[in-house]
C-alpha cells in the first residue's frame, strides 16, 4: 500500500516537473519576441528623430527663396566699354559690350554687382567727313547679366557725342596755302607768277585739309559712360 502511494506521488511530481519545464519553454520565445518587437520599435524611433532632425537641418541650410526687384525709370548705369569703338569702322546697328563700373542698386537691395556684364548697341554713326560734317556716335544699352545672375533686358536714353567742327581749320589751311603759294610765286616772275603761285598754293592747301582734315571719333576700352533707364526693369535677386 505504502509502495503504491510512493509510486503515485514519483509519478504525479514527474508530471509537475514536465508541466513546469514545458511552461517555461514556451515563455522564453514569447518574452524574446516581446524584446525583440520592443527594440526594433526602439530603433526605428531613433532612426526617425535622427530623419526628421536632418530634414530640419536641411531646412534650416537651404538658401532663401529669390526675390524681385524692380530698378525704376530714371536710375543711372554706370559702365565702361570692354572694346574700343571708331566712328571710321563701326557701323550702326553695331553691338557692343562692356561691365558696370558701379553696383546697380535699388530699394537698397544689389542687384547687379560691379563687373557685371552689359550689352548695348550702336544706334547711330557718322564718319567725319572730308570738308563736310563732323563725326557722330550713340549708343543705347540693351541689357545687364549679373553675375551669377539672369540676363535682364534694359531700355535706356542714348549716349552720344559728337566731334568738333574743323571747318574754320579747312579755311585757314586753304588761305595759308594760298598765302605761301603767291609768295613763292612773286619770287620765281612777279605779278603773272604771283597769281600762278596763288592758285597753286589754294590746291595745295586744299589738298592738306582733305588729307589731314578727318577726325573720327575714337572710344577706347575702358571708357566710362552713364545711360538712364527709360522704363523700369525687374531683377531676380538671390
Amino acid at each position: 500500500m505504502n509502495t503504491k502511494r510512493t509510486i503515485q506521488a514519483l509519478a504525479l511530481a514527474f508530471t509537475l516537473a514536465v508541466m513546469v519545464g514545458c511552461q517555461s519553454a514556451s515563455n522564453q520565445p514569447e518574452s524574446s519576441s516581446t524584446g525583440g518587437a520592443s527594440g526594433q520599435a526602439a530603433q526605428q524611433g531613433t532612426l526617425r528623430h535622427r530623419s526628421e532632425a536632418s530634414q530640419s537641418g536641411q531646412a534650416a541650410q537651404s538658401p532663401p527663396a529669390p526675390q524681385t526687384v524692380t530698378v525704376p525709370a530714371g536710375a543711372s548705369i554706370h559702365i565702361r566699354l570692354s572694346a574700343a569703338l571708331d566712328t571710321a569702322t563701326t557701323a550702326p546697328g553695331s553691338a557692343f559690350d562692356g561691365t558696370l563700373a558701379e553696383p546697380l542698386v535699388a530699394n537698397g537691395v544689389t542687384v547687379a554687382p560691379r563687373g557685371s556684364l552689359v550689352g548695348g548697341r550702336v544706334t547711330h554713326v557718322v564718319s567725319s567727313g572730308r570738308l563736310k560734317r563732323p563725326a557722330e556716335i550713340s549708343l543705347m544699352l540693351t541689357s545687364i547679366t549679373p553675375a551669377g545672375g539672369q540676363r535682364t533686358s534694359v531700355s535706356t536714353h542714348t549716349w552720344s557725342v559728337a566731334g568738333k567742327s574743323h571747318k574754320r581749320r579747312d579755311i585757314t589751311m586753304i588761305g595759308g596755302g594760298a598765302g605761301v603759294g603767291a609768295l613763292i610765286g612773286a619770287i620765281a616772275g612777279g605779278g603773272k607768277g604771283a597769281a600762278i603761285g596763288g592758285m597753286v598754293g589754294a590746291g595745295a592747301g586744299t589738298a592738306g585739309a582733305f588729307v589731314t582734315g578727318k577726325k573720327e571719333i575714337v572710344l577706347p576700352a575702358e571708357t566710362r559712360m552713364t545711360f538712364r533707364l527709360t522704363a523700369s526693369a525687374d531683377f531676380t535677386v538671390q
